[in-house]
């Protein structure tokens, strides 16, 4: 008598096996067939050897003249790198945690480094690496919110130091080469080329401030360029990579350059005193918002600086009554023979003066307008 086990057989198909047998004999010829494949059509060439190289000749003359200047310049950019420091939640150590990275370029061999204050602006910790690869603890010496511009300093030696040669640029045409120099997305002494694409653009620096006056190239930048140097065929610095226009944030064939005689006239400034003064009139602004809102155009002034200059040219600040209501203050609507009719306006036309000017205010007080003489002071 048979007992059941509990497992029952499941017979094999006689096809099932005959079909895998089948499958695996195919493959198996397949294999073999690419094995001998290039004998049988005669693919191999046991006698093969390397080509013989062709002589190139001589480099065109404009790839001689772009080697040359980047040999030149390249030892006069900086990578830089901007840290912030934490404390750990639970072991209360002070950790170092990378922020960004940028590009620099030698201004002096006394170790002043120029980049743009946006590399910078929210770092706690700067290393500067230069063209040879040593790194160098770096400080802030000053800078320049308003133009985007920042200058550092390191103790290294003056013989790894060279100084970047400085251009002009007053002088820029359209259409002429520019060569870029920089680290984008930490590819450190990368070149990419171009023209200038335009000029006397207008940017928006991080304080909001208009940076008049920029140059347009389509020489390739890309984050990580910030702060670089942009140049002639000359190999001379004429404008600091700023700021690309792109919906992707990647290079679009539009880069900014903050011009060079704007650094020139600045940086200067910032490594004697840490700070750019320029001219302005002691006063506090309405934002633009809130003029549009009571439906006019103008500069409303908020607040007037004691004995400032706004103060002794009798320009009025928003006050209140005896009852409490509040009384707008002026409305700058012109200076001298320039309309006004945003703070875009008025820092344009400011940025252009120099303290001590005397302008003449056209505000509206009331229904009236009344014109004011307005000696400029420093400001920061």
């Amino acid at each position: 008598m048979e007992q059941n086990s509990g497992h029952s057989k499941r017979p094999v198909h006689p096809d099932h096996s005959r079909g895998l047998l089948m499958l695996f004999l195919a493959l198996v010829t397949v294999l073999l067939f690419w094995q001998v494949r290039p004998w049988l059509f005669g693919l191999h060439d046991g006698d093969a050897q390397p080509r013989a190289v062709t002589a190139r000749g001589d480099l065109a003359e404009d790839e001689k003249s772009t080697i040359e200047l980047f040999r030149r310049a390249s030892p006069s950019v900086v990578y830089i790198t901007s840290m912030t420091v934490r404390r750990d939640f639970f072991s209360l150590n002070v950790m170092k945690v990378p922020q960004g990275t940028g590009s620099g370029f030698v201004w002096d061999p006394n170790g002043y480094i120029v980049t743009n204050f946006h590399v910078i602006k929210d770092g706690q910790d700067f290393t500067v690496t230069l063209a040879d690869h040593s790194a160098w603890q770096a400080q802030v010496v000053g800078a320049a919110p308003d133009k985007d511009l920042a200058v550092l300093k390191i103790d290294a030696p003056k013989e790894v130091l060279p100084a970047i040669a400085v251009g002009s640029s007053s002088d820029l045409e359209v259409g002429q080469k520019v060569f870029a120099i920089g680290n984008p997305f930490g590819f450190d002494q990368t070149l990419t080329t171009g023209v200038i694409s335009g000029l006397g653009r207008e940017i928006e620096s991080v304080t909001r401030r208009p940076i008049e006056g920029v140059i347009q190239t389509d020489a390739a930048i890309n984050p990580g360029n910030s702060g670089g140097p942009l140049l002639d065929s000359a190999g001379r610095v004429i404008g600091i990579n700023t700021a690309i226009f792109s919906p992707s944030g990647a290079y679009a064939g539009i880069g900014f350059a903050v011009p060079v005689d704007v650094v020139n006239r600045l940086v200067p400034q910032i490594i004697r005193t840490g700070r750019v003064t320029k001219a302005g009139l002691g006063v506090t602004i309405a934002d633009d918002s809130v003029v549009r809102r009571l439906g006019g155009e103008g500069v409303l002034i908020v607040g007037v600086r004691p004995d400032g200059a706004a103060d002794r040219a009798g320009v009025r600040p928003m006050r209140r009554d005896g009852r409490g209501r509040i009384i707008l203050g002026d409305l700058i609507v012109k200076i001298d023979d320039k309309a006004v009719s945003d703070s875009r306006d008025l820092f344009r036309i400011l940025d252009a003066q120099s303290v001590g000017d005397a302008v003449t205010l056209h505000v509206r007080r009331g229904d009236e307008i009344t014109q004011l003489s307005v000696t400029l002071q420093a400001v920061e």
